[in-house]
């Protein structure tokens, strides 16, 4: 296996991570969210996510401050895009949603991805892009069990919460925003542009928190509930929020926002394995659902190592040497 495939399998593996970490958000939050409004819980998590981040780019030696002076507004626009905006509607939508129906959207991604890149880029997306997209689709919405009757009985699921789908959808324009937009500074390694991102953007989540409250759309935490709360909120601030995004910013950066955004098909799987290590029996119409996203995967990563066949061989053929493309 040559170079580029090694690290190619590696960006994958991180990317694998990223959607494992961000299922298990779904687990240690959903009871927060009972207490904690999204504009707190999303300020909260990305204090523990940048104190780690900002740690991190220390260890590695001093802080490349010359870049955030250079870039602070755009740097800050990003971060409120991807970890703000994002953040909160998705959290906002799924609190007056139901939890299948904010797997289904986030599964939506790599299908507006696509659509964004059609519409700014002029990219078209391939005929086996656009059906390993649908089968993914389809497999979450199999795991989640869309279109199934709910466990309320409640006729009225499907016209109370739209308003909360809408919001969760909204939600994910900010995320692929900042996956797009973190190709404007390729010449920054992975940990500086998430830390910077991250760092820029907090005053801007502290200010988006503090006036929601005072303007009485979300109630204000005390010390006593995040006391009592430290624990599931120091992990996530450490894997779901920072580790996770260095993981995903790593696979992007190498696969494409495309691919990257591809595997977000896998965090309500991930979920649902999660769940199963706890004590959840999968069902068959769940497990079937697993192998539609995992087969789509497999369709999508096999169509991106056969677009980029060739130019593995052009290159090797300028070299002067044989071909190293894995087949």
């Amino acid at each position: 296996m040559d170079t580029t495939q090694t690290s190619r399998s590696s960006a994958m593996l991180s990317l694998v991570f990223a959607t494992v970490a961000w299922g298990s958000l779904f687990l240690v939050g959903k009871p927060l969210l009972r207490e904690l409004d999204p504009a707190w819980f999303t300020l909260l998590r990305y204090t523990g996510a940048t104190l780690v981040l900002l740690a991190l780019l220390r260890l590695r030696g001093p802080l490349p401050l010359a870049s955030l002076r250079a870039d602070a507004l755009p740097f800050a626009r990003m971060g409120l895009a991807g970890f703000g905006f994002f953040s909160v509607l998705v959290l906002w939508g799924l609190a007056h949603s139901q939890p299948s129906h904010g797997a289904v959207i986030m599964a939506t991604m790599p299908i507006t991805t696509q659509m964004v890149r059609w519409w700014r880029d002029g990219v078209a997306p391939t005929r086996s892009t656009l059906f390993g997209t649908a089968l993914a689709l389809l497999g979450v919405c199999i795991v989640a069990g869309v279109g199934l009757q709910q466990e309320t009985g409640s006729p009225s699921v499907t016209t109370t919460t739209w308003r909360g789908d809408l919001a969760a959808w909204v939600g994910t324009l900010g995320w692929i925003a900042y996956t797009r937009g973190s190709a404007r500074w390729a010449r920054l390694d992975v940990l500086t542009f998430s830390t910077w991102t991250a760092v820029a953007a907090w005053p801007l989540l502290l200010a988006a928190a503090v006036l929601s409250s005072l303007l009485g759309w979300s109630r204000w935490p005390t010390l006593a509930l995040v006391a009592d709360h430290a624990l599931p909120l120091a992990y996530i601030g450490l894997v779901p929020s920072a580790l996770a995004v260095l993981a995903f910013n790593r696979g992007v950066k190498t696969l494409g926002a495309v691919t990257g955004t591809a595997f977000l098909n896998l965090v309500p799987v991930s979920a649902l394995l999660l769940g199963a290590l706890l004590g959840h029996v999968p069902s068959a119409r769940e497990l079937l659902g697993v192998a539609m996203v995992i087969g789509a995967l497999l369709l999508h990563t096999a169509a991106q190592r056969s677009a980029a066949a060739p130019a593995a061989r052009a290159r090797a053929s300028q070299a002067g040497a044989p071909c190293t493309a894995a087949p």
